[in-house]
């Protein structure tokens, strides 16, 4: 009797949950400044999760050299930021991914990630 109860009743709320499917994922909203559009487009078209760059091939992507900045301090990649709040963070974080740099090697792996709400 208990055993009926119990699958029953795990087996109304699994069915529940399925039928709910996943929660719905909030983009960030915005526009890509045209000097980083080319790198959002291209994360937003790699299947992979993660892309890792080198500031040579990001360079070569943008068209343009990166900032001094971009070199020199790792907060210039974080997306932790509302996207409005650092135009270059707009590229990775409307491509739905995430930058985590390391300047001694010059690279940045650009992950797909929690969206940004």
């Amino acid at each position: 009797m208990i055993r009926a109860w119990i699958e029953n009743h795990w087996g109304r709320i699994g069915q529940a949950q399925a039928a709910a499917g996943p929660p719905p994922i909030a983009r960030p909203t915005g526009t890509v400044p045209a000097k980083y559009a080319a790198l959002h487009k291209y994360l937003k078209e790699r299947y992979a999760d993660a892309v890792t760059m080198s500031f040579g091939q990001i360079e070569d992507v943008l068209g343009s050299e990166l900032p001094a900045v971009a070199r020199a301090q790792p907060e210039w990649w974080t997306s932790d930021a509302e996207p409005g709040d650092c135009a270059q963070a707009q590229a990775w974080a409307l491509a739905g991914r995430t930058a985590e740099p390391n300047l001694g090697a010059q690279i940045v792996r650009f992950e797909r990630g929690p969206s940004i709400s």
